[in-house]
């Protein structure tokens, strides 16, 4: 077996699959690609059995061939090769040989009687997707996703197909995002979460263009430009997110989102693994941020101009959690919607798009200075 690849798209090509493979895994055989030599065409596939990545490049070649090889030292070996023609050959003692105008480098490689193969899904539902859209999505929700083994299905993306459109919901307990995208309609009236590791791939992968999205109770399946993305999906009833979303806050603050973030990453500047919590302190007009580190003796304060409308507060927050938040909001403005000092805060942009809708919420910490 032999066939030749420029360089640069055969890296282009095994970095699409890549990320999937395990550092670390109690079943070698999954640190390895299996290669699928058929009728022309080298499919390469990569997974962690959470996570299938299939990709496909025609290719000349007289033989069909299915063998393994070692993911991590196939890839570094080609993306060391500078742009250049690279022939690749299998060779007596399971030797794969790549061959190019100024070296030799040999790999081995193996064949087994067991398989990574994709598994055999029957997909009963289908959507299709901007990737653009997807993306955005993606960005606005997926900082806020959950990371505890005590509640996995916060640990994903929450994708609910309702009336108002294809709501992405993400939340750990202590934030909650939902972002909607309006645009989008279906009669489809399910759930799905998509775990934070498929999440975190996946985005990598989304450009220009429409994705076929399928989709069954344990897994779903995006349709990309020369790459097929398979992932499981978490099991678990989702938390009732409406349940915990407020609806009588009424102070309302309106702060310029440029005063705001700068003064938070001041405060960060203060702020430690142990000391994360930041007081505002809202009256009219009138916004105070201010943080107090005791380990270092230290303190930051500061006064910002605002529109506030309601009852003077002091109130705090993870200032973390805060900048998260703040970050992932676009507008020029940014409204707090506020009860009390103990309940949820609502926090939204000025200024949104008709296509969308974007809700956060932050969940207060106790003050102690």
């Amino acid at each position: 077996m032999e066939f030749k690849i420029n360089s640069k798209i055969f890296e282009k090509i095994l970095s699409n699959v890549i990320p999937v493979i395990p550092s670390k895994t109690t079943n070698p055989l999954l640190q390895n690609f299996l290669f699928d030599i058929k009728d022309g065409q080298l499919t390469i596939l990569a997974t962690d059995l959470e996570i299938f990545l299939k990709t496909q490049v025609n290719i000349v070649s007289e033989k069909n061939y299915k063998f393994y090889v070692p993911a991590k030292l196939l890839f570094e070996t080609v993306r060391a090769i500078p742009d250049m023609i690279i022939s690749l050959s299998l060779e007596p003692n399971n030797q794969l040989k790549l061959t190019t105008d100024r070296g030799v480098y040999n790999l081995s490689y193996f064949e087994t009687s067991e398989t990574i193969e994709l598994p055999e899904i029957p997909f009963d539902k289908e959507i299709n997707l901007s990737s653009d859209e997807l993306k955005r999505a993606i960005e606005k929700t997926s900082f806020a996703v959950g990371d505890e083994d005590m509640r996995p299905a916060m640990n994903g993306i929450l994708l609910d197909f309702t009336d108002d459109g294809l709501r992405f919901v993400s939340t750990d307990g202590h934030r909650l995002v939902k972002f909607v995208n309006k645009t989008f309609q279906s009669d489809l009236r399910e759930q799905y979460i998509i775990p934070k590791k498929a999440i975190s791939i996946l985005s990598k992968f989304l450009s220009d263009g429409d994705i076929t999205v399928n989709l069954t109770k344990t897994y779903a399946q995006f349709k990309l430009p020369n790459l097929e993305f398979i992932t499981r999906l978490i099991g678990e009833k989702y938390p009732n997110y409406n349940s915990v979303i407020p609806f009588e806050n009424d102070n309302i603050l309106k702060i310029k989102k440029q005063d705001i973030q700068s003064s938070i990453k001041r405060m960060l500047v203060f702020a430690s693994d142990d000391i994360k919590q930041v007081k505002l302190n809202i009256k009219e007009n009138e916004f105070n941020i201010s943080i107090h580190n005791i380990d270092t003796s230290s303190s930051g304060q500061e006064t910002i101009d605002c529109q506030y409308n309601g009852e003077p507060m002091e109130i705090g927050f993870n200032v973390f959690y805060l900048n998260d938040i703040v970050s992932h909001l676009d507008s020029e403005e940014i409204i707090f919607k506020l009860n009390s000092p103990s309940k949820a805060c609502l926090i939204e942009p000025g200024e949104v798009s008709e296509k969308e809708e974007i809700l956060m919420l932050l969940m207060p910490v106790r003050l102690n200075y």
